[in-house]
């Protein structure tokens, strides 16, 4: 979608992209063995009460031990799912060859979205997993400037059988980043003053009840919806999203999203290599260069 903040200076960098999710989990040993097992995460880094688990040397799920707290109500805002992009078809169907057979994993479906292929599927505490591998971005379409998504069906078994590599799992291990983050929240007008106005995303879509922004022209590195969550108010401490963390490219990046949010009265705090906000709803967004914020 074309947006006139550009000339001014106003959008995040092309190169700007997400980092690793943050989620506070009530067993720490089942949750870290299932994003190990299930999805062929390793650990990348280790501290008492929490894991980060990833691909190589790119984390992408962060646990923090957090017993006692209590499970996040559907209606409440916060994580709708964290979605992990793959480079090949034959990586994503390992993956969720993996995870489908997997006890503890719930599998909520899969969908041709014209801009990806995507398998959706819950983990043991409840939080939304998407696994996805993009189409080339020449096969994407735009109407009106924006572009064009949907939700069609898309036969699992029969994506697996054209993609699954031969021996099913040689390729489980190959790279994944996160693709991008989607959130449940109480407004879409209020969710488009802070992560489009204020941190400086471009709206790539809006539907009714949601709304897809990014930078540099990608579908969307997050989405805002409202289907569950509509009217929802600041988030009760609870199991969930912890933080959800982007990366810019440089420095004068992070001071541009600060002037935007100082000059909206949105406290921020700055340590010097990252900025932390929280949205409307008290979901902690932590912004750093290249990666810096675990």
């Amino acid at each position: 979608m074309t947006d006139t903040r550009s000339a001014a200076g106003d959008l995040l960098a092309a190169d700007t992209g997400m980092d690793a999710v943050s989620l506070r989990v009530g067993d720490l040993a089942v949750m870290s063995s299932y994003y190990r097992e299930a999805l062929g995460l390793e650990v990348v880094g280790e501290d008492a009460g929490s894991v980060v688990l990833g691909r190589g040397l790119t984390p992408l799920v962060a646990l923090e031990h957090a017993p006692g707290l209590p499970v996040a109500a559907r209606s409440q805002a916060g994580l709708f799912h964290t979605a992990l992009l793959f480079d090949t078809p034959a990586a994503l169907a390992a993956t969720v060859y993996r995870a489908a057979r997997d006890q503890r994993s719930a599998f909520v479906g899969s969908a041709d979205h014209l801009v990806s292929e995507a398998f959706y599927f819950t983990d043991p505490e409840g939080n939304g997993i998407e696994l996805y591998v993009d189409r080339d971005r020449s096969e994407w379409s735009y109407r009106n400037g924006s572009v064009e998504m949907a939700t069609l069906a898309l036969d699992a078994t029969d994506y697996l059988l054209r993609n699954l590599p031969a021996n099913g799992e040689s390729e489980l291990h190959d790279a994944a980043t996160v693709g991008h983050v989607h959130l449940q929240v109480g407004d879409i007008s209020l969710a488009s003053a802070f992560y489009v106005d204020a941190l400086g995303f471009e709206t790539t879509l809006e539907v009714p009840g949601a709304l897809f922004v990014s930078a540099g022209g990608y579908h969307h590195h997050m989405a805002m919806n409202v289907w569950n969550s509509r009217g929802a108010g600041p988030r009760a401490a609870s199991l969930g999203l912890a933080e959800v963390a982007i990366t810019v490219p440089e420095r004068a990046d992070l001071d541009a999203v600060s002037e935007r949010l100082r000059h909206r009265f949105i406290p921020v705090q700055d340590d010097g290599s990252s900025l932390r906000v929280d949205d409307p709803w008290g979901t902690r967004v932590t912004l750093s260069v290249g990666g810096t914020s675990l």
